[in-house]
């Protein structure tokens, strides 16, 4: 009964989330906020993340392939599928789940505790559109930092393919442009869009309804963190299922 009155309350935030809405020009400025401290602050880890785990499916896929009748070129093709169909929007959101959710998670789990979200209640203003809103607005942009993470993978593995003797520069640009499929690029940035949406609101639900003191805004940050794994992961599986069979 817990999982259905939280999945309840859930929706029931997001709608709250749109209604009475706070004025542009206080909202402009936390929109503006947010993305310095949700997008701009991840893509270093996201490019750093990215441009290693590229060079390491590269490396990997290459060691595999011993026989001589494979041609070169397809780790260069491995490496772009896996890192765009796969690494680049889901694993490094559920990465993302750790640095973007906690801090959402604490930072409005912080506000609570410290009454000041009652504050605002008091003050007319709805806490959940001045609070998550600007969040989820400014995650809108996450995609953004997903195609670098995309260009950096394929980037590390052709560093790695190229400079640890696996293939040639030739073999590998041939590989990753075999059999492109553009939809593919859509597939991922669908699949990112919503898990901006879940980066957004589901680290906020645990922060905004959680009681206690500091100890539970840990333990609030600890549980948003699984739980907006645990939809990513089974929300990729729904998504492939539906944008890929």
């Amino acid at each position: 009964m817990t999982y259905l009155h939280n999945i309840g309350a859930y929706f029931i935030m997001i709608a709250e989330m749109f209604r009475k809405p706070t004025k542009w020009s206080v909202m402009k400025k936390l929109i503006f906020k947010d993305i310095d401290d949700l997008i701009i602050s991840s893509l270093g880890i996201i490019a750093f993340i990215s441009f290693f785990v590229g060079g390491v499916i590269t490396i990997q896929t290459a060691l595999n392939i011993s026989n001589p009748l494979i041609p070169k070129y397809l780790v260069g093709f491995a490496t772009r599928q896996s890192v765009i169909l796969e690494f680049a929007p889901t694993f490094t959101s559920v990465i993302m789940a750790g640095k973007v959710g906690s801090f959402i998670t604490s930072s409005i789990g912080t506000m609570r505790v410290t009454e000041q979200i009652d504050a605002l209640e008091v003050m007319g203003i709805n806490s959940l559109n001045y609070l998550v809103f600007p969040k989820a607005v400014a995650l809108m942009l996450y995609p953004f930092a997903i195609a670098i993470g995309m260009f950096l993978g394929i980037l590390g593995g052709m560093v790695a393919c190229v400079y640890g003797g696996f293939s040639s520069l030739e073999d590998y640009i041939y590989g990753i442009q075999t059999d492109f499929i553009p939809f593919h690029i859509t597939y991922a940035f669908i699949k990112t869009f919503v898990f901006a949406f879940i980066l957004a609101t589901i680290p906020a639900f645990h922060g905004y309804y959680m009681k206690g003191g500091a100890l539970e805004v840990g333990k609030a940050s600890t549980t948003s963190f699984v739980w907006t794994s645990v939809v990513i992961i089974l929300l990729n599986y729904f998504l492939t299922q539906m944008l890929l069979s």
